[in-house]
C-alpha cells in the first residue's frame, strides 16, 4: 500500500450484478439435437406439406406419392403417415388396382414427389390423411412448422 492507503480504503470486488451466462451440459446439447433430427420431427413437417398440397386439391382428387428406386416407379393414395422413433418413417396407402401398400422408410430414403390421384368415391368425403389428433399434439406441431399441421405421437 502507498502512503495514505489504508485497509479502510479497501473495498473487496461485488459480483451481485453480474449474471452468469446459463449452460447447457454437452450430454443435454447432444440429446436435444439428436431429437432434433428425429422421425417424429420429420412427420410434423412431411405433414404440413402433404396438407398443404391437399388444400389445392379439388374433391375429385387425393394427395398420392410416386417413388422412384431402382429403376421402379411405384405410385399410390396416402390414407396414413406414421413413424419410428428414431430414424423410420411408414406411408400406408392403396395403389390404383386398391392394393393395399405400406412403405417404411429411413428417412434419410426419403424422396418421392407429391401428386394428385383420382378419387375412387368423390362423392365421399375426403379422407384426412394421418390419424385423429388431440389438441395438445396440433398446438405443438403448429408452433413447430409455423402454420396449421397435424401429427402423430
Amino acid at each position: 500500500m502507498k502512503g495514505g492507503d489504508t485497509m479502510a480504503n479497501f473495498q473487496p470486488l461485488s459480483f451481485s450484478n453480474i449474471q452468469m451466462p446459463q449452460f447447457k451440459s454437452a450430454a443435454r446439447e447432444i440429446l436435444e439435437a439428436q431429437e432434433s433430427e428425429n422421425a417424429s420431427e420429420f412427420y410434423k413437417r412431411l405433414m404440413h406439406y402433404i396438407k398443404e398440397f391437399d388444400t389445392s386439391l379439388d374433391q375429385e382428387h387425393e394427395v398420392g406419392v410416386r417413388l422412384v428406386n431402382f429403376g421402379q416407379t411405384i405410385q399410390f393414395a396416402v390414407h396414413n403417415i406414421g413413424y419410428y422413433n428414431p430414424k423410420l418413417i411408414s406411408f400406408y396407402g392403396e395403389l390404383e388396382d386398391g392394393s393395399q401398400v405400406q412403405l417404411v422408410q429411413h428417412v434419410n430414403q426419403i424422396s418421392f414427389l407429391l401428386l394428385s390421384v383420382k378419387r375412387k368415391n368423390p362423392e365421399h368425403p375426403k379422407r384426412q390423411i394421418g390419424f385423429e389428433r388431440d389438441k395438445q399434439t396440433t398446438q405443438e406441431v403448429n408452433q413447430a412448422c409455423g402454420q396449421s399441421a397435424a401429427t402423430k405421437e
